[in-house]
Formats: structure tokens, C-alpha cells, sequence
């Protein structure tokens, strides 16, 4: 039997930093979309919370977990209300957040974690208008703006700049509190 391919590969971020994730513990995916990063760690064993605002995008992911036959827990949620969403205490051993941007939600990110939970993020900088898509300087960083958003988390690695024609930010960050 073969399996169906996930939409799209998961990041080379993530990829390339495998050996950061904690194996015990449940992985939060925090606008998912369809489900890359969800679909590739569930297949890697790994428990996997997933959360996006699409709910087409969600139904699309449970429907995909099904036919790869992996068990993953998924709801809708609006990341982007006038009071943050309660994302738990210190409730993730790792949260992931690609290609998304909404700075208020930080503290809520922070608190999601447990004390050693480590936050895998990457996202457009403001170079990225340049290229193309996105172009709303609200959902695109400035130049060291990423570390500072993250902290007090301790950052384990980072880049910036250009990576695969397009301009992001990326962090592996540690809740040590």
C-alpha cells in the first residue's frame, strides 16, 4: 500500500534541527494550515496538537491524518481576537509556528510551554516585500526583531536572511524558567 504524499514538505528549518525536539511530550502547531509539520512529526511518532482559524484547513488535515493513519488532535481557533488565546500553561513540549505572524500572541506562546519546551519558529522579514508575497509590513519582522520577541526564552539557534529565495527569520528557542 502507499501512502498519500503530505501537502507540501515540511520546513528544512525544522528538518535541519530535528535533533532540538523533545521526543516525550505533545507538539503544538500553531497555524497550521493544512497540516505540513503535523503530518510529518505524526508519521515520526510524535503527539501532535494542531490549531488553525481555516476550518476547511483543519477538516483537510483530519482527513489526511486518516488516510496516513496517524492519531492527531486538531481544533479551530482565531489566533488573531483582541485578547490572546489561553494556548494552556506550560502544557507543550514544543510549539511550531511557520510562515505566521501576530506579535501580541507571543506571551501566550511563552506560556504554552513547559519549563525545557523549546519554540521552533520562522517567518518573512521585511526583505520578503521585495520578492513578492507577503507585503503587510504587519506580518513581516525587522532586522533582529525575532530574539526579542521570544524572550525570555533562551535561544539555542537562529538565522536570518535569505534561505530557498525568500527572505525569513528563524529561532529554536528554550522556556528554561
Amino acid at each position: 500500500m502507499t501512502l498519500p504524499t503530505p501537502p507540501g514538505g515540511p520546513s528544512s528549518w525544522l528538518v535541519d534541527h530535528l535533533d532540538l525536539l523533545p521526543r516525550d511530550g505533545t507538539v503544538l502547531d500553531l497555524a497550521c494550515g493544512r497540516g505540513r509539520h503535523t503530518l510529518f512529526l505524526a508519521r515520526a511518532g510524535f503527539r501532535v496538537h494542531a490549531i488553525d482559524r481555516d476550518p476547511d484547513a483543519i477538516e483537510a488535515l483530519r482527513v489526511a491524518g486518516r488516510e496516513f493513519g496517524v492519531a492527531i488532535t486538531s481544533e479551530v481557533m482565531d489566533l488573531e481576537t483582541s485578547v490572546p488565546p489561553d494556548l494552556g500553561q506550560a502544557r507543550y513540549a514544543v510549539v511550531l509556528v511557520f510562515n505566521y505572524l501576530h506579535r501580541p500572541l507571543f506571551p501566550a506562546l511563552r506560556d504554552a510551554l513547559a519549563v525545557g519546551g523549546r519554540l521552533f519558529y520562522e517567518t518573512f522579514t521585511i526583505a520578503q516585500a521585495a520578492r513578492g508575497h507577503p507585503k503587510n509590513p504587519a506580518f513581516l519582522l525587522h532586522p533582529g526583531e525575532l530574539p526579542a520577541l521570544v524572550a525570555p526564552l533562551v535561544v539555542l539557534r537562529s538565522r536570518e536572511g535569505d534561505v530557498d529565495d525568500r527572505s525569513v527569520a528563524s529561532i529554536v528557542a528554550e522556556r528554561r524558567d
